[in-house]
C-alpha cells in the first residue's frame, strides 16, 4: 500500500527535522532505534490490517486515495462488482461502480470529509456492476490518515443481494397468490379501492364479478391437487386473455376468483361483461389427460349501487356468489339488498335453530303410511316439527335446507335419530300396536362417515332393530352415494332394514339404479298422485312407477293423497300404501297414541 509507505516517510522526514533542529529532549543514539521500533511496529500492523481484509470473503473492500483513485482491491469486490483487482486499480471511484446519478454527490461528499471532516455516513446503496446492473449493498467508510498529505479510504461493503431477493419473495408472498401469480385478497382489496376512487371522480361504475369454480374440491379428490393446480392456472391464463390492461383481478381463495370491471355503468354492458366470464369456462379444460367440463358460479355487485368500498363490493358479491350455488352448477346472481336481508335472515334462523334443540322447542310429528285396500296403518314417518317458544311455528321446508347447508344437520339428524328411536322404545314397553317408524336422511347426513355407526349405535341403546325403524332417502342420495355410502346400505339391508326411496321421479330418476342399489320400497311424489286424476301424463309416470316397483319386489307408497278422487285411482293401480290428509295429517305422539287407542276417528283433515 504505496499511500502508507508515502505517510510514513513524512512522518520520519517531520521527526528528523526535529532532531536536527536540536531538540534537547532527543539524543541521537535512541533516532535509530525508535525509528526502527515504529517502523517494525508499522510494517506488523500493516501486515495484520492485510490479513484482515483477505479473511472478510463475503466482504467487499476497497481502498482508495486523496484523489479517489483505487490502490486496493479484494477478492471479494471481485465478486461483487465484476471487476479483477488490476482492472480496478488506478480507477476513479466515481467512474468504476458508482452510477451516474449519484457520481457529482459522492464526490462532494468525500471532498467535505477531506476538507471540513464530514464523515460519509454508513447507508444502503446501489452501486453499479461490471455489467451495468445495480447492486444493493450496505456500505461503511473509514479514512485513515485524514490530517496528512496522503488520506486514504476504505470502503467496506456488504452484498444485500440475497437480503433484498429474500425480501422481495417475502413481499411477493404476502401480496399475491404463488400458483396464478394474480394478487391475494388483501392486495386486491386495496386496487380496488383506489380504482373505485377514480370512478368516483370520473362519475363511471364498477363491476364486481365473484366466481366460485363449481365442485373444484372433486377434481383435487379424484385427480390430484397437481391436475387441479394446473387447472387453476389455465383459467387465470384465460381470464388474462379476456380483460382489459386496466381490469382488476384476484385469486381469493383456493376455488375462487374475483374480476372487477370499471369504468362502467350499469345500463352499459353489464350483461356483455359477465358473458364474457361465462365464455373463459366454455371451452373444456384439459385435465389429466382428458378434456374436461368445468363451470362456475358468478355473484355480481355493483358500484356504486351494491357499496362504496372494495371491502363493501367484494362481500356483496359473494353473497350473490353463495345464492347463485343454491341454483345449481354454472348459475348466476346479482346483488340486491333484498337477497342480503334473505340471507341475513337465513344466518340468524341457523342461530335460533342451534338454540332450539336446547331448549326442547323441536318435536317429532308421525304420520300413519295405511293400507291402500283396508285403511289399517301399517307404519310411521317421523316428521321434524318446530315450535318456537315465541312466535308461529317454523316450516321444516324453510329450516331443513338451512341445516343442510351447515354441519348443523349432522347434530339436527342425531336428534332425530335420538327421539324416534327413544319414542318408539316408549311405545314398545306400551305394548301399543306400532310398526315402524321411518327416519328421513338427507344427503349432507351421509356425508358423514360415521352416519352407519351411529344410527346402529342408537338402535342400540333402546334394543331396536329393523322391525322398529327403517330409513328414507332421496332418489339424489343414492345417485351421488359413494362407495362407503353403498357398503352402509348392503349392509342395513341385509340385516333386514326397509330402506325407502322418497320423492321418487322428482330428482334425476334412472330405473337402473333400482336395479343396483339395496332399495325395499318407493314412495311416490305427490306431484304425480295430486296432479294424476286430470293429467294423463302424470298418471301414465305413477301407474309405470307402481307397475316397476312391484315387478322389481318392492313396496310402492302414494304420498300426498288428499281426496277421495286420489285414492280411487291409486286403489285402481294397486298401489300398496297411502299417505295422506285423507287419512290422518301428522300429529304427535300423544295424539297418535289416542287414534290407536280408538279415542279419535281415523279420517281427518287439516293441514301441517
Amino acid at each position: 500500500m504505496g499511500g502508507r509507505d508515502t505517510g510514513f516517510r513524512h512522518w520520519l522526514a517531520r521527526r528528523w527535522q526535529e532532531i536536527r533542529a536540536g531538540r534537547s529532549d532527543v539524543r541521537d543514539d535512541s533516532v535509530t532505534d525508535d525509528i526502527g521500533v515504529v517502523r517494525r511496529q508499522y510494517l506488523e500492523s500493516e501486515q495484520r490490517f492485510r490479513v484482515l481484509l483477505e479473511s472478510l470473503p463475503k466482504v467487499a473492500v476497497q481502498g482508495y486515495d486523496r484523489d479517489r483513485r483505487v490502490i486496493y482491491w479484494n477478492e471479494a469486490s471481485t465478486r461483487l462488482y465484476g471487476y479483477a483487482a488490476e482492472e480496478a486499480r488506478g480507477q476513479l471511484l466515481e467512474e468504476l461502480i458508482i452510477p451516474a446519478p449519484m457520481r457529482e454527490a459522492v464526490i462532494q461528499a468525500h471532498r467535505a470529509w477531506l476538507r471540513e471532516g464530514v464523515e460519509i455516513s454508513a447507508e444502503e446503496l446501489e452501486l453499479q456492476h461490471k455489467s451495468g446492473e445495480l447492486v444493493p449493498v450496505f456500505s461503511h467508510h473509514v479514512m485513515l490518515g485524514e490530517h496528512t498529505d496522503d488520506p486514504l479510504m476504505f470502503c467496506v461493503d456488504v452484498d444485500l443481494s440475497g437480503q433484498k431477493r429474500a425480501d422481495r419473495q417475502l413481499d411477493f408472498a404476502t401480496r399475491f397468490d404463488s400458483l396464478t401469480h394474480l394478487p391475494n385478497r388483501r392486495t386486491f382489496e386495496a386496487q380496488l379501492d383506489e380504482v373505485i376512487a377514480d370512478c368516483r371522480r370520473q362519475d363511471t361504475g364498477v363491476v364486481l364479478v365473484y366466481l366460485d369454480i363449481d365442485h373444484f374440491v372433486d377434481i383435487n379428490d379424484t385427480l390430484g391437487y397437481e391436475q387441479g393446480d394446473r387447472l387453476l392456472v389455465e383459467l387465470t391464463r384465460r381470464l388474462y386473455l379476456a380483460t382489459r390492461s386496466s381490469d382488476l383481478m384476484s385469486r381469493l381463495s383456493s376455488d375462487e376468483f374475483a374480476i372487477a370491471f370499471p369504468g362502467f355503468k350499469r345500463e352499459d354492458v353489464l350483461s356483455q361483461l359477465v358473458y364474457k366470464v361465462q365464455q373463459v369456462l366454455r371451452a373444456p379444460f384439459l385435465v389429466n389427460g382428458s378434456r374436461r367440463q368445468v363451470t362456475a358460479c358468478l355473484g355480481v355487485s355493483l358500484y356504486p349501487d351494491n357499496g362504496n368500498t372494495a371491502r363493501e363490493l367484494i362481500r356483496n358479491a359473494d353473497v350473490a356468489k353463495n345464492r347463485a350455488k343454491l341454483d345449481g352448477r354454472g348459475s348466476v346472481w346479482f346483488f340486491d339488498q333484498q337477497l342480503h336481508d334473505e340471507l341475513l335472515h337465513q344466518h340468524r334462523l341457523v342461530d335460533r335453530l342451534e338454540q332450539a334443540m336446547d331448549s326442547e322447542e323441536l318435536s317429532l310429528h308421525y304420520q300413519p303410511q295405511v293400507s291402500a285396500v283396508s285403511g289399517r296403518i301399517e307404519n310411521l314417518e317421523a316428521l321434524l316439527r318446530w315450535q318456537p317458544a315465541e312466535g308461529p311455528s317454523i316450516s321444516p321446508a324453510e329450516f331443513i335446507p338451512l341445516a343442510e347447508r351447515s354441519d348443523l344437520i349432522h347434530r339436527l339428524g342425531d336428534w332425530v335419530m335420538e327421539a324416534a328411536c327413544r319414542q318408539r322404545s316408549l311405545w314398545q314397553d306400551a305394548s301399543l300396536d306400532i310398526a315402524r317408524i321411518d327416519i328421513n336422511f338427507s344427503g349432507r347426513q351421509m356425508s358423514r362417515r360415521d352416519v352407519f355407526q351411529r344410527f346402529e349405535d342408537c338402535l342400540a341403546r333402546y334394543g331396536l332393530g329393523p322391525r322398529h325403524i327403517g330409513l328414507e332417502l332421496t332418489e339424489n342420495v343414492l345417485i351421488e352415494a359413494d362407495n362407503r355410502v353403498l357398503e352402509g346400505l348392503h349392509r342395513l339391508h341385509h340385516l333386514g332394514f326397509r330402506i325407502a326411496i322418497d320423492d321418487f321421479g322428482t330428482g334425476y330418476s334412472s330405473l337402473s339404479y333400482l336395479k343396483h342399489f339395496p332399495v325395499t320400497a318407493l314412495k311416490i311424489d305427490r306431484t304425480f298422485v295430486r296432479d294424476a286424476p286430470e293429467q294423463p301424463k302424470d298418471r301414465a309416470i305413477m301407474e309405470a312407477a307402481i307397475f316397476i316397483g312391484h315387478r322389481l319386489g318392492l313396496e310402492v307408497v302414494a304420498e300426498g293423497v288428499e281426496n277421495r278422487e286420489q285414492l280411487t285411482l291409486i286403489r285402481e293401480m294397486r298401489c300398496d300404501l297411502v299417505q295422506g290428509f285423507y287419512f290422518f295429517r301428522p300429529m304427535p305422539a300423544p295424539e297418535l297414541e289416542r287414534v290407536l287407542g280408538g279415542l279419535s276417528t281415523g279420517y281427518q283433515g287439516g293441514s301441517c
